[in-house]
């Protein structure tokens, strides 16, 4: 791996997003331009729970526990680590407060602001070779058990609060209207590194 690159105010990246808006390929891009290392969210978490027995996909069968265990570690990654970009959920939102952070939305939404769920579900079937209903259930049936958890855990139970309210976010990405190599190029704009 090549030296990481030290950027001006910022120590270390989040990416977060809803599911299948793109954040891990942004992750894995910016990481290999940057040199830093980059934390999966979504892999880390799904090998925790396997070891713990668990699938990733119950997120009510996952005890509270260890989703406030697992937040309060990126917390302290973010605080005490240099050159990570965390891609996660909740990551932008654990971020807020932390110094050096540089706090990344990816959406997935059309001219009008709408979700395009349809084009997720897409994107899983062709990133994980799912089938149309496993899809389905990850965009829709996951999400929403994890946005209730969530709310829960983090908000107080406010029927209202989303991770991808933008006011968490220094730079919000529309992969819908930007393809990969555009969403780079946004992000290297904005943190000053021309590619």
């Amino acid at each position: 791996m090549k030296s990481p690159i030290n950027l001006p105010g910022i120590s270390n990246i989040t990416i977060s997003g809803r599911i299948g808006t793109g954040k891990t390929t942004l992750a894995l891009k910016l990481g290999e331009v940057l040199g830093w290392q980059v934390l999966d969210g979504g892999k880390l978490f799904r090998k925790i729970t396997q070891e713990l027995g668990q699938s990733i996909i119950d997120t009510n069968q996952r005890p509270d526990k260890f989703d406030l265990e697992y937040e309060e570690m990126v917390k302290k990654l973010l605080r005490n680590k240099k050159h990570q970009i965390v891609q996660s959920h909740l990551a932008g939102f654990d971020a807020q407060g932390i110094e050096g952070v540089f706090k990344i939305l990816v959406m997935c939404r059309d001219e009008h602001g709408n979700d395009k769920a349809d084009i997720r579900i897409d994107r899983l079937m062709n990133r994980d070779s799912a089938t149309l209903e496993k899809a389905k259930y990850e965009i829709l049936e996951r999400e929403k058990q994890n946005l209730e958890k969530f709310r829960r855990l983090y908000a107080n139970n406010d029927k209202n609060w989303v991770y991808w309210n933008e006011k968490y976010y220094d730079l919000i990405i529309n992969t819908y209207s930007n393809n990969q190599d555009q969403a780079l190029k946004i992000v290297l704009d904005n943190i000053g590194l021309k590619k």
